[in-house]
């Protein structure tokens, strides 16, 4: 029986999930800019033919956007979140193996499923567009890595209808495809081997599909020998049914505007521990540390300079947000120097062990684990019904002065009960 991989991928995901509730931007040239509207990270298909690149400085770009007419919105992260995860819940419907790759990509298995593969995709398309109102492309392929090119081709080539099965392509229609592509599109081809590889003569992913593996294995490494396998059909990378657990947790930001007080620092220290805090409990760990850090603003070179991190070790490992903020709170006061304009702050989880795995010993508290324990599941539980930030530390504050900068930012259409949509009865 041949394999079937199939890679669901949301397009351009950020700005779909903006028009989903407000259809008067479809058509209209839309980007995303990232954290304190730095850059664009997503963009829709009337700015990519206006030829925009990503990463573009969103202040390099307000001249070009007034032209145009593009309109930009701010990272709404929440919403974002919520659509995905819906989206995700929908897919796992379609399959009874599924590994979320990333917030807009699910890879499905599809082996044995008694379908036209091709017909069972669109089907999948037109229930996520139905029920969610994002549109997705979909890429089957026999391995994860010709699933990526299918879906590739399902983007780019209109004569798929956005739903590529490279298992219903005979050899030589596959190999013409293929021979289009250019190697750079290849997962797991970074943009410091492409150069190597048309030194070598491998211009097209079917150049790489036909070269010796073993030549590439001795030039590069042994991904290379893989990557050639899963091009030729040879399954090398399995579906992952379990995320595995992160070993460190980072939460970091840029703040909206420079702080000199130490005051704004602990409350932004505060607000990235909890958030730390909630993803440690969300897979089931525990901390035995916490990193803290600050900075300056490395591009101003003429102001004064200054950058530090201390590890603070805990006394036990624990998931409990207040003892994780007071340890942060703790080595931000030792590191810490007046006179400097801070541009971000930041905390990491350390030392992660699983919850079922604490050690120990004679001393141990129970009953103020307990206790400790079912403080953060209401926590959590309120949050996850109210949505974040219902509940928090008071140390976190409520007028952030240093937080990201976000002033073209939409509704929270579907995590905040004050900012629902509100339809008229007529």
């Amino acid at each position: 029986m041949q394999r079937a991989i199939a890679l669901v991928d949301c397009n351009n995901f950020y700005v779909s999930c903006e028009r989903v509730f407000q259809p008067k931007l479809e058509g209209k040239p839309v980007v995303v800019l990232s954290n304190n509207d730095g850059c664009v990270v997503s963009r829709s298909q009337e700015v990519k033919d206006l030829g925009l690149k990503m990463a573009v400085p969103w202040y390099q770009m307000k001249d070009l956007a007034k032209r145009h007419g593009i309109i930009a919105f701010s990272s709404n992260y929440s919403l974002y979140a919520d659509l995905s995860n819906r989206v995700m819940s929908l897919l796992a419907q379609f399959s009874p193996n599924q590994e979320v790759y990333s917030i807009d990509e699910s890879f499905l298995d599809l082996t044995g499923i008694p379908a036209d593969h091709t017909q069972y995709a669109q089907q999948i398309r037109e229930t996520i567009r139905r029920c969610v109102g994002i549109p997705v492309c979909v890429g089957i392929a026999p391995s994860k890595t010709l699933a990526k090119l299918a879906n590739h081709v399902a983007k780019k080539n209109a004569r798929f209808g956005s739903a590529c099965d490279f298992n219903a392509l005979n050899e030589t229609e596959l190999n013409d495809l293929l021979a289009t592509i250019a190697v750079g599109e290849v997962w797991g081809v970074g943009r410091r081997s492409v150069g190597k590889l048309n030194e070598m003569g491998i211009q097209s992913v079917l150049d790489l599909k036909r070269f010796s593996a073993k030549r590439l294995r001795e030039k590069f490494s042994v991904v290379f020998e893989r990557i050639v396998a899963e091009l030729n059909g040879v399954a090398c990378l399995e579906l992952d049914d379990v995320v595995s657990d992160k070993q460190q947790i980072i939460c970091s930001r840029s703040f909206g505007a420079l702080t000199s007080l130490l005051p704004d620092l602990e409350q932004a220290v505060i607000a990235y521990a909890s958030r730390a805090a909630e993803k440690l409990r969300q897979q089931h760990s525990l901390a035995s540390g916490i990193q803290v850090y600050i900075r300056t603003n490395p591009h101003k070179e003429r102001a004064p300079q200054y950058r530090q991190a201390i590890l603070m070790p805990l006394p036990e490992p624990t998931d409990d947000t207040r003892l994780l903020c007071h340890a942060a709170l703790h080595g931000l006061r030792q590191i810490f120097r007046a006179g400097f304009a801070y541009q971000k702050a930041g905390v990491m989880l350390t030392e992660i062990i699983p919850r079922s795995a604490r050690p120990r010993t004679l001393f141990d508290d129970v009953l103020a684990q307990q206790k400790s324990h079912a403080l953060m599941q209401t926590l959590d539980r309120i949050n996850r019904s109210m949505g974040s930030g219902t509940l928090k530390l008071l140390g976190e504050g409520t007028d952030k002065t240093w937080a990201m900068r976000r002033e073209n930012m939409s509704k929270r259409y579907t995590t905040e009960w004050d900012e629902l949509m509100v339809c008229p009865a007529r």
